[in-house]
């Protein structure tokens, strides 16, 4: 079982930058399918994206070319950059680990996007 810890979040203005990170720890991580998930207050939790062990991405519709996953196989660590941000962005982020049918969640790091 893979334990995952997310840090890098944090107040930003609109149009600013925030690199998040996802340390996992526990397992094999090239194994493993990561994923950024958000939810904001009120709403229900959303995909942001996957990067899959081969590093194959995939971005909701939101992102529009805002956000970047990529991963360090080496430092055992997924990253979301995020530029362009805008207050809707506002969230609790957090990283998903997936292998086969076994899923593992961090506790998430929260985004502020205001001025």
């Amino acid at each position: 079982q893979v334990q995952l810890v997310e840090s890098g979040g944090g107040l930003v203005q609109p149009g600013g930058s925030l690199r998040l990170s996802c340390a996992a720890s526990g397992s094999i991580f090239s194994l493993y399918t990561m994923a950024w998930y958000r939810q904001a207050p009120g709403n229900e939790r959303e995909l942001v994206d996957t990067i899959t062990r081969g590093s194959s991405t995939n971005y909701a519709d939101f992102v529009e070319g805002r956000f970047t996953i990529t991963r360090d196989n080496a430092k055992n660590t997924a990253y979301l950059q995020m530029n362009s941000l805008k207050p809707e962005d506002t969230a609790a982020y957090s990283c998903k680990s997936r292998k086969y049918s076994s899923t593992n969640w961090g506790k998430g790091t929260q985004v502020t996007v205001s001025s």
